[in-house]
């Protein structure tokens, strides 16, 4: 049960507290969700955009989608898109591939938060691999995020 060093060393560089809790291996963030027994929407899920701006990861629970449309035309960044799997895959080398935690600042990318995270008490991550959770309290996630944008960038999952 360890996690990227860097993810480690930007949240104890914040003074932000934190918990690792395990859990049986997963495939998904909504999977990890489910066999770590918490709430989908108190679990954050990132979800890696690209343009040629720039990368941007989007933040929301567990039991949403981004809504891209949105996103663009909220940052003016008309041509967003979901990120290459096989370049997330490069950029988070530390992390086991869909795995990677709702922290792009910690590898230097830029975020933004949906308002929904905001108003859990709890909130649960992936901590880079398909057994581990982070667990933080709102007041240190709201730290973690204070300076990031926020807003309405979700909408529930189509099946």
């Amino acid at each position: 049960m360890t996690i990227p060093k860097r993810l480690s060393q930007y949240l104890d560089e914040r003074g932000l507290h934190y918990h690792l809790r395990t859990h049986e291996p997963s495939h998904t963030t909504a999977q990890s969700a489910r066999k770590a027994h918490v709430l989908p929407y108190h679990m954050a899920k990132p979800v890696l955009l690209e343009d040629d701006t720039g990368y941007l990861m989007a933040v929301v629970p567990a039991d949403r989608d981004v809504h891209i449309g949105t996103l663009a035309r909220m940052l003016d960044r008309h041509d967003l898109h979901l990120a290459d799997e096989a370049r997330i895959a490069q950029m988070f080398s530390d992390c086991d591939l869909g795995a990677m935690p709702p922290v792009g600042m910690a590898w230097g990318i830029d975020m933004i938060v949906d308002d929904t995270l905001e108003a859990c008490d709890t909130i649960y991550m992936e901590a880079g691999d398909h057994e581990t959770l982070l667990q933080m309290t709102h007041e240190d996630f709201h730290m973690l995020v204070r300076d990031m944008p926020h807003g309405k960038i979700c909408r529930r999952m189509m099946h």
